[in-house]
């Protein structure tokens, strides 16, 4: 499984950029996104940015990353979650779909 991780924009340099996740700065590849102005935050997988993300979708992620962490040391991960804990589940639409017409089976 590959894990998105947030990182911001320190430096740019064409398709070529310094960033940061908070704990360390590591140099990405911006050839999907183009290049980004400082501070800006993106979702990375294997050091390539594929989406630009705003600030505080950045941090949700970011929490729940290190409450995972947490869980994994054996901690109780605190509130990393709070933001899904009051959420019901939504079915995708076409399963949606499928329910209100009264369907049971694929």
């Amino acid at each position: 499984m590959c894990v998105g991780i947030p990182m911001q924009i320190l430096d740019c340099d064409g398709i070529a950029a310094t960033a940061a996740d908070g704990d360390r700065e590591v140099l990405i590849d911006l050839s999907l996104t183009g290049p980004l102005p400082r501070g800006t935050w993106v979702l990375t997988f294997l050091g390539t940015a594929r989406a630009v993300l705003p600030e505080a979708e950045a941090h949700l992620i970011l929490d729940a990353l290190q409450g995972l962490r947490d869980i994994m040391a054996g901690g109780t991960g605190g509130d990393a979650f709070a933001d899904l804990d009051a959420r019901t589940p939504q079915l995708p639409p076409h399963l949606a779909a499928a329910q209100a017409s009264g369907r049971t089976e694929g």
